[in-house]
């Protein structure tokens, strides 16, 4: 009875460092994924009001946290009754994320000479309260982590199945990538966006003297700074992780272009996807308004 019970632990014993081994290998192969994600979804939770930043950030890793919930029991049924469908699914969502780069990229370049007036201006046209933009926001930033996280799922998924792990393994080594995942990338936003308030009170507690007052100020002056670049970086991640995907997952392009570099590779099929996508889309909303009228 007692050797019986010893061996359970062992076996649980052996489960358990599997699973943290394996753990470790998926999530250094979901680095650069993550990086995008913090990217993308920093750049997305910033531009609120002071007091409407964790707020935000909240209900945006509550929608994280449900995305994962719904994505991990699909992505191992899927794998299980007919794994190609992901490379489908993961294909959509590429055209997803392109759309929405390239989106923000043509509206930097041909609607940036918009004032402020005029926008506040159109807001009040659309009838729009702040509460309502707030809620777009929100469920645009999850929509994005919903790709982004079958990303995540999928790659994890896969070093799993590379070792050829048991079921249990699989799903235990996966669900806790993308909880690592979801609490190390808001964890870091959350750090960012409150950077000012962090400043300010640094500069409070300094009286404004020495070095925590300089610090403070250095913080205050560096948020703004940080969120333009994290715009930037979070729209080229956004081409980026789209490019990949048609890469890797769409057959006739593995050969594409031999002598360029993947980066490159990624950045123009993200570009091209994105530009096919928005045109579709723009062609698809004035078919709908004609029908309409």
């Amino acid at each position: 009875m007692a050797s019986g019970f010893f061996a359970i632990l062992d076996d649980i014993a052996a489960l358990m460092d599997d699973v943290a081994v394996t753990s470790k290998i998926a999530t250094q192969k979901t680095a650069g994924i993550l990086g995008d994600d913090l990217a993308v979804n920093a750049e997305k939770a910033t531009g609120f009001l002071s007091s409407r930043e964790i707020p935000v950030l909240w209900a945006i890793t509550k929608g994280s946290f449900i995305n994962k919930l719904i994505i991990l029991p699909i992505v191992f049924l899927l794998n299980w009754l007919y794994s190609p469908a992901i490379n489908y699914v993961l294909i959509l969502g590429g055209l997803y994320l392109a759309f929405e780069g390239v989106e923000k990229v043509i509206e930097f370049l041909f609607h940036r000479d918009k004032k402020g007036h005029e926008v506040v201006e159109e807001i009040e046209e659309d009838g729009k309260s702040s509460e309502e933009i707030e809620k777009a926001k929100v469920k645009s930033a999850i929509t994005t982590d919903f790709i982004l996280s079958i990303e995540i799922v999928i790659i994890a998924l896969g070093t799993v199945l590379e070792e050829n792990h048991p079921f249990i393994t699989q799903i235990l080594v996966t669900s806790l990538v993308a909880f690592i995942a979801t609490v190390g990338v808001y964890g870091i936003v959350a750090l960012i966006v409150r950077m000012d308030d962090a400043g300010f009170k640094l500069i409070k507690k300094s009286n404004d003297k020495g070095f925590f007052g300089t610090l403070g100020h250095l913080l205050v002056k560096a948020l703004p700074i940080i969120i333009k670049i994290l715009g930037v970086v979070g729209t080229i991640a956004l081409i980026m992780v789209a490019g990949g995907i048609f890469l890797h997952r769409v057959e006739f392009l593995h050969g594409l272009l031999p002598t360029w570099p993947d980066v490159l590779k990624e950045l123009t099929l993200g570009v091209v996807g994105g530009l096919g996508a928005v045109a579709i889309f723009t062609l698809g909303k004035k078919l709908v308004s004609v029908v309409r009228k």
